[in-house]
């Protein structure tokens, strides 16, 4: 499409058949400090847009440049709607119909109100639809059309970002974390086995001395408890 228009300047293409329209609009939109190509009819529009090599393209599949390049982009097509061949609903459906056109915004101008006509080019893709004689009022509606058109533009020839990797990345062998040594399993206190006796408990409990010598004193003697016979004197039959 030629050299694209900077981002302070848009370039508007207007189509009419009437001489004094084309004036019109013309100087309305220089006042708005666009850069404005003006035509006479739906044919000659497409032609400018380099409509006829698109639509070559797409029937043999081969590209063609057109023998009449635009020296810029067109940002926006208004267009007058009751024009000879080609009216302006023809030329607004073969620029929504065109793959490479129908991103451009396109505005409609007519000196009828007919309800009809005005919902017939605003559901076939039409962002305006304006009353004749245009005002600049009206053209001030024109520029936020524009710049949807171009920053939707870049988002399409922004390229989408690498996807991401699903698996992450195995770690080197030197930065890998040391494996823990492996510890003997810890038993429950179900599991641990009974306690040993110790010496002092396997052996009988040792009586004291004192309670050894108590225990001593109170058995008799069998000294004592044996009768004495010393003093009985024996008699003989």
């Amino acid at each position: 499409m030629g050299m694209a228009a900077s981002d302070s300047q848009f370039h508007v293409l207007a189509v009419d058949d009437s001489l004094i329209d084309r004036k019109l609009i013309e100087r309305l939109l220089k006042t708005s400090s666009y850069i404005v190509t003006t035509v006479d009819s739906g044919s000659k529009a497409l032609e400018y847009l380099g409509w006829h090599e698109d639509d070559r393209r797409n029937t043999d599949g081969t590209s063609v440049s057109p023998q009449n390049q635009q020296e810029a982009e067109v940002n926006l097509v208004i267009t007058d709607y009751c024009m000879p061949e080609m009216t302006g609903y023809d030329l607004l459906k073969k620029i929504k119909e065109s793959s490479s056109l129908r991103n451009i915004p396109v505005v409609i101008m007519s000196s009828e109100n007919v309800p009809s006509r005005i919902n017939r080019c605003l559901e076939e893709g039409a962002e305006e639809f304006f009353l004749k004689p245009v005002r600049l009022s009206d053209v001030n509606k024109l520029k936020p059309h524009m710049i949807k058109t171009k920053k939707q533009d870049k988002r399409e020839s922004t390229p989408p970002p690498p996807p991401l990797l699903s698996q992450p990345l195995p770690l080197p062998p030197q930065s890998q974390p040391p494996q823990l040594q492996q510890q003997p399993p810890q038993l429950t206190v179900a599991q641990q086995p009974p306690p040993q006796p110790t010496v002092a408990q396997q052996q009988p409990p040792q009586l004291s001395n004192n309670k050894r010598k108590g225990m001593d004193e109170g058995l008799p003697s069998p000294d004592r408890t044996r009768p004495r016979y010393n003093d009985l004197t024996v008699v003989s039959n």
